[in-house]
């Protein structure tokens, strides 16, 4: 078996483990512990990650297996400051300064023969979201990074058919700019539930894959930011009913359920799925800065009693 065809392998046996592992958990994002142990690979155990954000398995023998973006964590600075560049593609920072450090050129031959890569993007420590196939598709030493392109994870990403290159970066640019906003939405998904324990405001209930993050100021809003304090943790019930205007929440988060909703009659799951919390009051998390901001509730409960 020649280096080449051992490459190709094991980054097929890579995206397949990915594949299980997200359908396993329910979702793009994985534990920083299934990523450390990564596969078995012909009775060899292949990691998907090291320390260092460049990470080339002892098993390959050129070019780095994934890449690696450190989560945001509240009042200190990521060693490197990736996001997207002019082109519309990710900007991912060189090992150092030194163009010709290992992983840099090991990065630079990666993006010389077309060879896909998996993109771990930290959202809150410990949890990453596993993004693949990724290129690398341009060196820019002015800006010490390169450019990084996601594409989609249904195309033969081994195969040597050769796309229309205006085509195939059009298309690379759409996936990269999706991708990044589903990073966004996930980042602000693991953060709410996390501040929030991992249980609905409203129900408490503490079913991670029943759970969702909520805008309390939607997102299209001008001050619809992704933050904690503009956002619930809701199971998917309560959620579709914040965001549907049945039940709202005052600026002293008490919750109101809409009039003609508590008039209804229609069996145990309204009377306990939402007529039962009629003024009670949202739990929130133990931390004063990430409580949900009253500006924030008080617009919003405004449009809950305009639907009302």
């Amino acid at each position: 078996m020649t280096d080449a065809d051992l490459d190709s392998r094991v980054r097929v046996r890579a995206f397949d483990f990915l594949k299980e592992q997200t359908e396993l958990h329910g979702g793009d994002v994985l534990p920083w512990k299934i990523l450390v142990e990564g596969f078995e690979f012909e009775g060899r155990r292949v990691p998907l990650v090291g320390q260092q954000g460049i990470f080339k398995p002892a098993i390959l023998q050129e070019m780095p297996l994934s890449i690696r973006t450190a989560p945001e964590v509240d009042g200190e600075k990521r060693p490197y400051d990736d996001g997207i560049g002019p082109d519309h593609f990710l900007r991912y920072r060189y090992r150092g300064t030194d163009p010709m450090h290992r992983d840099n050129r090991g990065l630079r031959t990666a993006m010389q023969r077309s060879v896909p890569l998996v993109y771990l993007v930290g959202i809150i420590p410990g949890r990453y979201m596993a993004v693949w196939p990724v290129y690398i598709v341009r060196d820019n030493p002015n800006e010490l990074a390169f450019s990084v392109a996601v594409d989609a994870p249904y195309m033969p990403v081994m195969s040597d058919i050769k796309l229309d290159p205006a085509s195939l970066e059009a298309r690379r640019a759409y996936v990269t700019v999706e991708t990044q906003r589903r990073v966004h939405q996930q980042g602000f998904r693991e953060r709410v539930l996390r501040a929030y324990h991992d249980q609905c405001a409203v129900c408490r209930l503490r079913h991670e894959e029943l759970l969702e993050a909520a805008h309390i100021v939607r997102d299209r809003h001008p001050k619809g930011e992704p933050i904690v304090p503009n956002g619930l943790a809701l199971c998917k019930l309560h959620h579709a009913a914040y965001d549907r205007n049945i039940l709202g929440i005052t600026p002293d988060r008490i919750i109101k359920i809409r009039v003609d909703i508590l008039q209804e009659s229609d069996g145990p799951m309204l009377q306990h799925g939402l007529q039962g919390f009629q003024g009670g009051r949202i739990h929130i998390p133990r931390l004063r800065h990430l409580w949900p901001r009253e500006d924030l509730l008080a617009e919003r409960y405004e449009e809950f009693r305009r639907a009302s």
